[in-house]
Parts: structure tokens; C-alpha cells; sequence
């Protein structure tokens, strides 16, 4: 597991092994993490999908 700088992950939030979170990301509460996730991006969900872009 990767984890970016300046990322933000919300409460009870489950990521997976080997998954890899861009820098400047969101990942919403409650969300499972089970591929990576890009860059500046807000995702969350079960499984967590990229919801938006951010600036």
C-alpha cells in the first residue's frame, strides 16, 4: 500500500492491499479501497470509485 502526500481519508475507510492513492486525493468515509486511485481526485463508495476531478 501507497499512500500520497497531502491525502485525506475519511472515518472507517478500508483500503486493501497493494492499492496505490495519488497525491492530493479524498477517499470518503466508509469507503473500500480496492484499486488504485488516481491523483487529485475525490472517490469514495463500496467498492470506492472517482467521483470527481479537483482543482
Amino acid at each position: 500500500m501507497v499512500i500520497g502526500s497531502n491525502v485525506w481519508i475519511g472515518g472507517n475507510v478500508v483500503i486493501l492491499p497493494g492499492v496505490t492513492i495519488g497525491d492530493g486525493t479524498t477517499i470518503g468515509a466508509g469507503s473500500v479501497v480496492t484499486e488504485d486511485i488516481p491523483a487529485n481526485v475525490l472517490a469514495l463508495g463500496q467498492p470506492c470509485r472517482v467521483i470527481r476531478q479537483l482543482e
